[in-house]
């Protein structure tokens, strides 16, 4: 009995998981290969005929080739914003587990409540407007590391408290400055939890579709998944390029996130346990 329990185990969450995950994928693989008549149905059957390529190249082409547009201001909001979010969430999760402080019990709650409140919209969009930021997408980078930066900051708090503060004291005894210690002894031993957080924050913020949609209208900073509007309106839907562009903006994420899923893992788990 208890050498058959982990394979039932196994077997109900391997099904779960192609129910949850896998099905919804292979139907929208095989909706953006039918024809319009046939997509509209959506159903679970094979075309009659692949259209694959075709709604490939119309989707491309759509609106002048928007798509691309999207993709070069989603990759760009992305990467600038991982890369400031990384660089503070790291320095402020090690001066708050480093240095005790009364400020740090006022930054934990800080902390705690940018993960529990949720954001006010009228309130930043006129922020925005008042600083020259709104519909930019300077603003819109800023709104992701603000967003996203009490999670990561975290997360490294949580790691750091793994590393021995003897380093920390061998490097200070060696006449090293704080920043010193900070970017040539602990920041390298970072590297598990930084690829885990950049994955992380890179998926989220490249799949974000309601900050995009309050805070950067405009055809001209349309990001990825802003482009689903493109093929549904009030009145008719192209299913069939609709499902083809939903391809398209799940390919990347779930790229990076079948390459770098152990380490996101690893990432994860490091902090949990002091060492």
């Amino acid at each position: 009995m208890s050498r058959t329990r982990p394979l039932v185990t196994g077997a109900i969450a391997l099904v779960l998981t192609t129910i949850i995950f896998v099905l919804p994928f292979v139907f929208v693989a095989l909706q953006a290969g039918k024809s319009k008549s046939e997509a509209s149905r959506l159903d679970f059957s094979l075309p009659k005929e692949w259209m694959f390529w075709d709604n490939l190249v119309a989707v491309f082409k759509a609106r002048d080739y928007q798509l691309l547009l999207a993709y070069f201001n989603s990759t760009l909001i992305t990467v600038v914003s991982v890369s400031i979010l990384i660089l503070l969430s790291a320095m402020v999760g090690y001066v708050m587990q480093r240095r005790a402080t009364p400020w740090n019990t006022v930054a934990a709650i800080a902390l705690f409540m940018g993960l529990m409140m949720p954001p006010a919209v009228v309130p930043t969009i006129h922020l925005l407007q008042e600083i020259g930021l709104f519909k930019s997408i300077g603003g819109m980078m800023l709104i992701q590391v603000a967003y996203n930066l009490s999670f990561s900051t975290l997360l490294y708090r949580s790691f750091i408290s793994t590393i021995p503060r003897d380093l920390d004291e061998a490097a200070r005894i060696d006449g090293a400055k704080p920043w010193q210690i900070f970017l040539r002894v602990i920041l390298p031993l970072l590297k598990p939890v930084t690829v885990t957080n950049i994955v992380v924050q890179s998926i989220a913020i490249f799949n974000d579709f309601t900050n995009p949609l309050y805070y950067l209208p405009g055809k001209d900073n349309v990001t990825v998944q802003l482009t689903l509007y493109n093929f549904q309106s009030m009145y008719t839907s192209q299913y069939n390029l609709l499902f083809m562009n939903i391809l398209l903006v799940t390919i990347p994420p779930l790229v990076v996130f079948i390459f770098f899923n152990r380490q996101i893992v690893a990432g994860m788990t490091a902090g949990a346990v002091k060492g």
